[in-house]
Parts: structure tokens; sequence; C-alpha cells
């Protein structure tokens, strides 16, 4: 299990004048967060801590940037990754708190507010873990995924990028923002270009963010397949396994169009001749798995990758 210094936390020790001071008469949603400072910087959200005056706690709080406030797309997407993240209780996501609009009438929803490091900072300084503890990551990931697929909810943005390693060693999968959810009448068909994922349109040239993303898709998900199913986060997290044992991502590429084809008919180099490290045959044979271009070649679900990982991996092994 990774583990990472307990960092202080404002929060940290409690008082009895927060603990029993009451509430105003009056509850005005306008002004129950304050003292907001800016976490990170989305391509259409923002991301902000803030403090909780109701609950005397700091929390995450995300909204849309300005330029996005306005946009019908954007705000259905996150009024939808906001209802999504609150369902989806389980130990390896972010528990959702509230979903509101704030005194402009623009959506906001908070969450729990966790101090850690994504598996790209992990990945960064990839020589200091051993594979056990970043399989741990892997298996917890997987246990998130088979969640959500158990109630319907495919990610489709599964990256280093999105995976938070936190305080205690927890694992939780981050930004449901591109999460596909299918109608109760299966003959209706969303119209996947108000809603999906505009970030692989082919002859883009590649900037660090966009390529960041593409590189982790399936194929299925860069032809906006919508067939798309529970398959096409496995082939992500094979990726993100790829990218764990030797270090680099399956395909690299300075043009996403070429990234794009790479992905669609080309096969990886066997992670056993690509690392400089030690690769256990069952774990290469899994990556490769992951990656297969047919959506039904792959593991038939997270909890088959788990099984490998748990019970058919041993530390160790060859």
């Amino acid at each position: 299990m990774l583990e990472f210094p307990q960092q202080k936390d404002v929060d940290t020790r409690l008082y009895i004048e927060d603990t029993d001071e009451p509430l105003p008469q009056t509850l005005n949603p306008n002004t129950r967060y304050a003292l907001f400072s800016t976490i990170a910087k989305g391509g259409k959200s923002l991301i902000k801590s803030c403090r909780d005056l109701h609950l005397r706690r700091t929390v995450c709080y995300k909204t849309l940037r300005p330029e996005f406030i306005d946009d019908p797309v954007e705000t259905k997407r996150l009024l939808r990754e906001a209802r999504i993240s609150a369902c989806l209780q389980h130990p390896n996501t972010i528990p959702t708190y509230e979903l509101g609009r704030d005194k402009r009438g623009n959506y906001y929803f908070t969450m729990k507010l966790v101090h850690g490091y994504t598996l790209r900072e992990v990945l960064n300084y990839r020589e200091r873990y051993d594979l056990t503890q970043l399989m741990d990551v892997i298996v917890q990931m997987a246990r998130a995924l088979g969640y959500a697929h158990s109630r319907g909810v495919v990610h489709r943005d599964i990256k280093p990028e999105n995976i938070l390693i936190g305080p205690y060693g927890e694992v939780l999968v981050l930004d449901w923002g591109l999460a596909k959810v299918w109608h109760k009448d299966t003959q209706v068909v969303e119209d996947e270009s108000e809603i999906d994922e505009a970030d692989a349109s082919p002859g883009m040239t590649g900037e660090g963010k966009l390529q960041g993303t593409v590189m982790y898709m399936s194929p299925e998900q860069i032809d906006r397949d919508p067939g798309i199913n529970m398959q096409s986060d496995l082939y992500s997290l094979g990726s993100v396994l790829y990218e764990t044992l030797t270090g680099v991502t399956p395909f690299q590429g300075e043009i996403v169009q070429s990234l794009l084809s790479q992905i669609r008919n080309d096969v990886p180099a066997d992670p056993r001749s690509v690392s400089k490290e030690y690769v256990p045959d069952v774990l290469a044979e899994l990556t490769m798995a992951c990656l297969q271009k047919d959506p039904e070649a792959r593991p038939s679900s997270a909890d088959d990758v788990i099984r490998t990982l748990r019970e058919v991996w041993v530390p160790g092994s060859v």
C-alpha cells in the first residue's frame, strides 16, 4: 500500500466553539461557503477548496469556468457528473456532499477534500515504489470501475491524472465528467455529438493535455462507437497498467492523428520487451489482454482483472 506523510490540515483539531455553535434561524445557501482558494483548473471547470460554514469543515467545490457558465452542454455535463459521483458510493470514489446553484444561479457541487498525490505524480518517481505497491493501486482502480460498471456507468477518462492516492493509502478514481450512462428505454439513442468528449479530433496537433487523454482511449472510444460499453474502461486501465510496468504509454507521438491511427491499428510492444525492470509474465499477459482491439477479447470484467492481480499473480513470481 502506498502511504504518504500526513499533511497539516487546518481542520485537524476540533474545538467546542465550532461544534456547538447554533445554525442561523434562517439558512441562506448563498452564504454557506467562504474562504475560496483555487486548487486546479480543468479544461472546462474550476476546482476550489472552501470553508463550509454550516458543518465547519473545508471541502472541495467544483464549478464551471466563467467562459463555460452559459454553455448548455457543459452545464449538463457538470450536473451529470455531480449526480453520478453522488450515486457511486464506494471506498474508491470521493464522497459528494451537495449539489446546488450559487447566487448567480450557476451549478456547483461539493465533495470531500482529499490531500494526496495523483498516480501521474507517483509514476514520475516510479523507481521509489515496488511492484506490489503499484499493483495495489491498480486493484483499487479496478474495484472502483467494477462497482461503477455494476451501476451502469462507464468512466471513459481513466488516466494517471484521474487517480488520486490519499494520505492513508486510499486510491480514489476522480473526474466522472465524461462518464456515460444509458436511457431507461434502450431504443432511445443519445446524440453523442452534444454531450460526448470532443478531445480526439483527427488532424489536431498534440498539446500536452490532449495527448494525455488520447493515449488512454480505447479504439471504440476514439471512433465514437455508439455500442461502447464497460470494456472501454478496461482498455484504459490496461494503458495505465502498461505505463505503470514500463514507464511509457503503449503508443507515443506528437501528432494526435498519428496516435489515433496507432490505437486503431497497431499492437503495442510487449511490456517485457520495453521495461528496463523485470515484468512478470502474468502481468504482461494481463496488460496485453486489456489492450486488445476487440472489446470481446479483453477480460470480461474488472473483477477478472482483480482476480488475476490478487489470486493468479504472486509478488516475486514469474
